[in-house]
């Protein structure tokens, strides 16, 4: 069980909600209206007032690179710090399936990622963000640089996660996709006066 306990983020609303594992929700909202910034203080990215709890233990209770294997945020865009994608990724042996399931050769993993188009980096990161199998997973438009095929394989690993118990949060601007992918849903609105509820996850 993932809980945020009256967790305060500028320009929005005291959040409050629960997610169970096994379960996805979709944060939803127009642009500037915190998605983002949601995502990255679960995570523990950015600085946020109140509490975030993952079965039982807060956030503050772990030191920030432990709570962050547990709780993982992909961006849209990922950050890489090494020349080739390979660096970035735990030895696994999962890694050859997750590749072929996102339709990825495994000799990009050992090209230079300047040489990777947008798409190509953005699957990576995906399966970056899913190969050590953490337990929470904040994907913030994962599917956003992918044509409709990749961005389905995308979809069918990201049900996969969800099958196998992992608590899912989705920000997408896609409403087909939230609508294959999320089970409940979290409205934000630039304006918190205005959306008393927006605090509140709904079952879809």
């Amino acid at each position: 069980m993932l809980k945020i306990d009256y967790l305060s983020l500028p320009g929005l609303p005291v959040l409050s909600f629960e997610i169970a594992a096994g379960e996805c929700l979709a944060v939803e909202g127009p642009s500037g209206s915190g998605k983002t910034r949601l995502l990255r203080a679960i995570a523990d990215l950015d600085p946020a007032d109140g509490y975030v709890f993952l079965e039982g233990v807060e956030r503050r209770e772990l030191p920030a690179p432990q709570w962050r294997r547990r709780v993982r945020y992909a961006a849209a865009e990922p950050a890489w710090w090494g020349a080739a994608a390979r660096e970035h990724f735990p030895p696994t042996a999962k890694l050859d399936r997750l590749l072929s399931a996102l339709g990825l050769d495994a000799e990009l993993l050992d090209r230079p990622l300047a040489q990777l188009s947008t798409g190509e980096r953005q699957r990576l990161g995906l399966i970056r963000a899913i190969a050590d199998e953490p337990q929470v997973l904040l994907l913030d438009e994962p599917t956003a640089a992918l044509d409709a095929q990749n961005a389905a394989l995308a979809e069918e690993l990201i049900k996969f996660q969800v099958l196998a118990g992992r608590i899912l949060i989705l920000v997408s601007h896609d409403p087909g996709q939230i609508a294959r992918l999320a089970q409940g849903h979290l409205l934000l609105n630039r304006t918190p006066a205005r959306d008393s509820d927006s605090s509140q996850s709904a079952a879809a």
